[in-house]
């Protein structure tokens, strides 16, 4: 199964989990490029839609697409009537000049950049890539170290400040802007915390290492039960 097909799969968990921690981000981005009635705005990899519904809440004309056909199940019931389509980042399916905001959020790094930022300059007037910022402002490293062990890989400088923006700028952009956007996950007890942190991994994976998550994830439990885990996206926006 190659990744898109593991996409695909894992779309439902995706879009109960993951997906909504984007949404700072999402709204920043839009902030910042002054998105509302009439602005043209395409979301790629847009996964379960919530980017796309968001701008449609705006009075946008929303439009998304992403390579895993089955992970966009969702976004046709989040924003009726949008332009959702299957496709790659580096061969969109939109003639020139056709959205005033095109989007990739937590998408671009699995894509060929150079390729899917032609593609971005091609069809729309401003980018803006948005991605987890690095370990020491997320909360969620602790949990993934549990398990990961020693197989974890620590960020690098691409989710670091200045990063995003400047590959923006390699890349013939002109920055805008950038900024960070807290992303808080609030999960409702130990069992969503092992479910989450371990979305896509067997039941037999999870059983094994459900004590070391929930060790890691002590200090951030709540006394109501809950979990609080603090967590933070870097973004930038640039015109071409």
């Amino acid at each position: 199964m190659d990744h898109v097909d593991e996409w695909s799969a894992l779309a439902d968990a995706w879009a109960r989990w993951w997906a909504p921690a984007a949404e700072p981000a999402q709204r920043a981005i839009l902030d910042a490029a002054g998105v509302g009635p009439g602005s043209r705005v395409l979301d790629v990899g847009c996964g379960t839609g919530e980017l796309v519904a968001l701008a449609v809440a705006r009075g946008a004309a929303a439009a998304g697409c992403d390579a895993a056909a089955g992970k966009g199940d969702d976004a046709p019931r989040r924003s009726p009537g949008a332009d959702l389509r299957v496709a790659q980042a580096e061969r969109l399916p939109w003639p020139d000049d056709s959205f005033d905001l095109v989007t990739l959020v937590n998408a671009l790094a699995f894509t060929d950049v150079a390729r899917t930022l032609v593609e971005c300059r091609r069809v729309g007037g401003l980018v803006a890539v948005a991605t987890w910022a690095e370990d020491a402002l997320n909360d969620l490293t602790v949990l993934e170290r549990a398990v990961a062990g020693e197989d974890h890989e620590p960020s690098d400088e691409s989710r670091e400040e200045g990063h995003l923006g400047a590959l923006l700028a390699e890349h013939g952009f002109t920055p805008v802007t950038e900024g960070v956007a807290d992303a808080p996950m609030v999960l409702a007890d130990a069992d969503d915390v092992v479910a989450a942190i371990m979305f896509g991994e067997s039941d037999e994976l999870r059983a094994e290492l459900r004590p070391d998550v929930l060790r890691a994830a002590r200090p951030y439990r709540r006394p109501d039960g809950s979990y609080l885990l603090r967590n933070t996206f870097r973004w930038a926006l640039a015109r071409r």
